[in-house]
């Protein structure tokens, strides 16, 4: 388990998942921390919330079950430290199409629905993303619609 996780770290990982652009993992950091901001923004990071951010990353990124977890906690020690968001956000920005940037909008609504439900929190942290990742509140509302349809 050690020697996967020292792999996936090293950056190996990346040239393996066919990530071409430089930084990589520091992509799947910077996308993942913004996932899990959004798990924990109302004070309750659930089993649920869990489960479904990996599950993402999985999906997203075609790592293993254990390079899926080591990634959360980069991502979580990466958002212990940071200030704010713009970080994670700037990286993606730099980095990703529009096309993909919706995807992560889309993922972030994944995470807010996991419960069922959107809370006061939830509502503004996505409302910060969509500004902060440069998309239209029309793209945010179309990402919601797609989510809550089950058209993912």
């Amino acid at each position: 388990m050690i020697d996967i996780i020292k792999q996936f770290f090293s950056g190996k990982d990346d040239q393996a998942a066919g990530d071409g652009a430089e930084g990589g993992h520091d992509l799947k950091v910077a996308t993942c921390a913004l996932l899990v901001e959004m798990a924990r923004i109302d004070e309750s990071f659930t089993s649920q919330e869990t489960k479904i951010i990996l599950d993402i990353l999985k999906n997203r990124f075609g790592v293993s079950s254990a390079h899926a977890e080591a990634l959360m906690a980069e991502a979580d020690k990466e958002l212990v430290e940071s200030v704010d968001l713009w970080q994670f956000a700037r990286l993606i920005n730099e980095n990703y199409s529009r096309e993909e940037k919706i995807g992560i909008i889309e993922t972030l609504w994944q995470v807010v629905f996991v419960d069922g439900k959107m809370d006061q929190y939830e509502d503004y942290l996505m409302h910060k993303m969509q500004k902060l990742l440069r998309l239209s509140h029309k793209e945010l509302i179309d990402a919601k619609l797609k989510i809550l349809h089950g058209e993912r």
